[in-house]
């Protein structure tokens, strides 16, 4: 069993690229992380008519996976920060690859949403550290381009997940959905050991939180399942409102927890000292306006007789513009704009194009405003996750990517939430052509909402310079 993070080769570790190695390793788990999130999505139809289960419960294949991942993103990343960034990373593409073969040999659709809360465990380890190792493996003054690299190559699986997804569910059924990440993670598992630096900034030891963490889950896994309930779910209304009590009484103590714990799981003080509240509001919101076309554009298609492929072919605008913006962001906006300029821009051009795509049109028409809608959160988010990084001390800086990476978890099963609860009240209410439009007007008052929250980007910390050139100008330690 490895238990020490094994070292670069000599050639690699004192080559010029090395840290752009490292940051293009880091890019294969991202890949890996939004390939899966956007090709499970096309294959619900299809899970739908395998197992004879409405959207509100077949959304569980998704929900599962992202309940457990938002409960482990933290504690993991601060174990990562003790114990070795590297060593987890390497352990999670261990674990989520085997998950991903497990789940495409499940029998029955309750051990499917079992495993993927396994395969969620490998998905933490990875994304607990994807920030923190592109943090802390850039050159210096050069962290928010290489975030961008990150995000974009996050704007790649999902660009691909839609095609990918709906060509392997028609042709192979729904399981080849999961196939498809074993060759990848192989990859990416030997491109880790080789590329990888080691962890030089570590965390000292830290107490565990294990109620804080049940509290997290308790509460997260009571609201997702209230709105699925509302959604169609089949749960009866003691058993609703018993839910939504339970959300709250633990959201509650999880707040008076959380101040008074030792070592707590989420840091509300520091969270408080670092003014990166908004910015993690933000990311939330960002994350589902990004995740809710993927499962709206399927369910609308495939109801008036699309196929996946259309679907999917039609989605991939939404990743193509993202991809654009996150890599190629540097160049096309103004250098010496700071975050903030960045986030409200992003967030204002995203609210415009979710309203937009309220409104019926032709395909292209659809695929342009889908185009703008993944440039706008593309432009957003890289400047947004730099503000967040950058107000960290790099000895924490693991955990803080574990919090942005839980605030894209709970966007991500938000936007699930969201558009299946708004697809589910207009049928329930006899206009259920207008469950399209209600899903995406309210993303777009989610997009708005990003928008605000991007006001105060790197307000309050002196983390956040610009220098002539564009680039955040604080320097990584090595």
């Amino acid at each position: 069993m490895l238990l020490r993070e094994p070292a670069r080769p000599a050639v690699i570790r004192e080559h010029p690229m090395a840290p752009w190695l490292a940051v293009a390793t880091v890019c294969f788990g991202a890949f890996m992380g939004q390939l899966d999130a956007s090709v499970v999505t096309l294959a619900f139809p299809a899970l739908q008519r395998q197992f004879g289960v409405a959207l509100a419960g077949v959304q569980w294949v998704s929900l599962a996976y992202l309940v457990a991942l938002v409960a482990l993103l933290v504690p993991v990343g601060r174990w990562s920060d003790r114990y070795g960034r590297k060593l987890v990373y390497l352990y999670g593409f261990v674990l989520f690859t085997a998950a991903s073969a497990a789940c495409g040999l499940a029998p029955t659709l309750a051990v499917l949403v079992a495993i993927r809360a396994v395969q969620a465990a490998g998905a933490a380890m990875l994304q607990a550290n994807s920030v923190a190792l592109v943090s802390t493996s850039a050159p210096a003054g050069r962290r928010r381009a290489a975030l961008g690299l990150q995000a974009g190559a996050q704007a790649v699986g999902l660009a691909l997940g839609p095609v990918a997804g709906g060509l392997l569910v028609a042709s192979a059924g729904w399981r080849s959905i999961f196939f498809i990440n074993v060759p990848v993670g192989v990859v990416a598992l030997a491109a880790g050991w080789f590329l990888l630096p080691r962890t030089r900034d570590r965390a000292t030891r830290q107490g565990a939180d294990p109620l804080g963490l049940i509290l997290l889950a308790v509460a997260a896994t009571g609201s997702l399942v209230a709105i699925s309930a509302v959604s169609g779910f089949g749960l009866a209304l003691p058993g609703l409102a018993g839910c939504a009590a339970v959300a709250v009484l633990a959201g509650a103590g999880l707040v008076w927890w959380e101040r008074r714990a030792a070592a707590p799981l989420v840091d509300l003080r520091m969270l408080a000292a670092t003014g990166t509240w908004p910015p993690l509001a933000g990311a939330l919101c960002a994350y589902l306006v990004l995740f809710g076309p993927l499962v709206l554009i399927p369910q609308v298609l495939t109801a008036h007789g699309g196929s996946v492929v259309h679907a999917g072919l039609l989605l991939s605008a939404l990743p193509a513009g993202f991809g654009l913006a996150a890599v190629a962001g540097e160049k096309i906006l103004p250098p010496r704009w700071p975050d903030r300029r960045r986030c409200l821009a992003g967030g204002l051009l995203a609210a415009g194009c979710a309203a937009a795509l309220a409104i019926p049109a032709p395909d292209m028409v659809i695929a342009t405003w889908l185009g703008l809608l993944g440039i706008g959160l593309g432009t957003y988010i890289p400047a947004n996750n730099t503000a967040i990084m950058t107000a960290i001390p790099p000895g924490q800086a693991a955990a803080a990517g574990g919090m942005v990476n839980m605030a894209r978890g709970l966007g991500t099963a938000l936007g699930v939430a969201v558009v299946t609860l708004a697809l589910h009240a207009a049928a329930r209410l006899g206009h259920a052509p207008a469950g399209p439009a209600a899903a995406m007007t309210a993303l777009a008052a989610c997009a708005l909402a990003s928008a605000w929250a991007g006001r105060g980007v790197g307000a309050g910390h002196a983390g956040e310079t610009v220098s002539a050139g564009g680039r955040d100008s604080q320097a990584v330690p090595r």
